[in-house]
């Protein structure tokens, strides 16, 4: 019997544009779009922010260090503000693109009625998750908090999907039974590292989206 439900959060309940940040970051920099692709795989600052190996000061700090050097503008005012919290943080949120109310109100029937336990399981950060925490707050609905049994996110637990450890973490502190829990993941590799572990594994691919994947439930 099915008893328990785990959404992923990108993709599954909000669109995401993962170039996005890259092509801003780009511009800000006034270099090429490969070349900023290159410096984030070199140094990995995306897995590590979204593993907790930093905090949100040291991501702003570190892409200050890799990118604000090429800025074209030079070292005056003007490239200051360019890189500048708020700034990183706005270019960074890009990959973020409208949240479907509708998305949000099936897991709202769903938590009403009762009939399962509703878990957030993301690989994410710190930055990203105020942001859709905002968006949903201009929605006039609650947070993943409080929209959400409870949230399971990459830079707080220090794991990422698809390591078998952060599933076993996830059944664990929630008491869950893997044969009685759906996981729903857009990424294959999260999909197969489940499946592995016994849970109910669903891909969800485009043109479907999750409410596709929730009928009947």
């Amino acid at each position: 019997m099915l008893r328990n439900l785990i959404f992923d959060l990108g993709d599954v309940i909000i669109p995401i544009d993962m170039g996005a940040p890259i092509r801003n970051f780009a511009t800000l920099a006034g270099l090429p779009e490969a070349d900023v692709t290159a410096l984030w795989k070199q140094h990995n600052l995306w897995y590590q922010y979204e593993t907790g190996m930093v905090d949100d000061e040291a991501f702003r700090q570190n892409v200050r260090q890799l990118l604000q050097k090429n800025d074209s503008s030079g070292n005056g005012t003007e490239a200051l503000d360019r890189w500048a919290d708020e700034v990183i943080d706005t270019a960074w949120n890009t990959i973020l693109l409208e949240l479907p109310v509708e998305r949000v109100d099936r897991i709202l029937e769903l938590k009403a009625s009762g009939q399962y336990r509703l878990f957030l399981l993301s690989n994410t950060n710190a930055i990203h998750i105020r942001q859709v925490n905002a968006m949903l707050a201009a929605l006039g609905k609650p947070s993943l908090e409080n929209l959400f049994e409870r949230v399971f996110l990459s830079h707080e637990v220090r794991m990422a999907k698809p390591s078998p450890a952060i599933y076993q973490h996830v059944l664990s502190e929630a008491g869950l039974v893997a044969e009685e829990t759906a996981f729903y993941d857009d990424n294959a590799a999260n999909i197969e590292a489940a499946s592995a572990l016994g849970i109910q594994a669903v891909h969800v691919v485009p043109p479907k989206t999750i409410i596709d994947y929730l009928q009947g439930k």
